[in-house]
């Protein structure tokens, strides 16, 4: 006589484990470890792109499979990854939300801003700013809240995404991630990229499962929160 894998289950109290069933709890722990693994994966490479850039080289030209002895060349371009190359927003997009009015700060608070720099020192010539540092007149002339998020976004994936490899605060890695990708889906919903606005609801609904799972998760520095 056989006894039914779920009657066995129900049999037992709902508050712990089937010690009768061990392979439900497995089974859900290796879901839960996969979706982990493939979430941060996803969301440190994101991170690590950021910090994509190509840097011109010159080849030798291969005839028949082997260096020639001309000393010919191409050139080719290599890619590259240096804080240098950092783009947290790619420049396509940048220019995109630049003109969007939500990623303004009030009138005001602009206002207040250089307002503040005056105060200090700076000196302004119409709206541009006479004597400022390359890059304080670029975040200032910019819309801020654009340039905040372009500096933030590419530490913010990297940081996110090791949190939830080594289970460091599951949970909370798990959901500011989901608000990230909200971030992202609300930038996207502005400039009607409604592709990449279907493309995040994956992840999203990816997330929501990780955190459905998050009790069975193991191999964690921080189960905690």
């Amino acid at each position: 006589m056989t006894t039914d894998s779920t009657d066995c289950c129900k049999a037992t109290d709902s508050t712990a484990s089937c010690k009768a069933c061990p392979g439900t709890d497995l089974g859900l722990f290796y879901g839960a470890f996969l979706l982990r693994i493939w979430l941060a994966v996803r969301t440190i490479q994101t991170g690590l792109e950021k910090y994509v850039g190509t840097v011109g080289s010159d080849q030798p030209v291969a005839i028949d499979g082997k260096p020639n002895g001309y000393g010919l060349t191409a050139a080719t371009n290599l890619k590259e990854y240096a804080l240098s190359h950092y783009h947290g927003v790619p420049e396509g997009l940048f220019k995109k939300f630049a003109t969007e009015p939500l990623m303004r700060l009030p009138a005001p608070i602009e206002t207040g801003i250089k307002e503040c720099y005056k105060s200090l020192g700076g000196k302004f010539s119409g709206e541009k700013l006479a004597d400022a540092p390359a890059a304080w007149a670029k975040f200032l002339e910019e819309p801020v809240m654009l340039n905040i998020y372009n500096v933030v976004l590419g530490p913010a994936l990297l940081v996110l995404g090791f949190m939830i490899l080594f289970g460091i605060a599951s949970r909370t890695s798990l959901f500011l991630l989901g608000l990230l990708y909200i971030s992202l889906t609300w930038g996207l919903i502005l400039i009607k990229e409604d592709s990449g606005i279907a493309w995040l609801g994956i992840h999203m609904v990816l997330v929501v499962m990780a955190l459905m799972l998050a009790k069975y998760n193991r191999l964690c520095l921080l189960k905690k929160w």
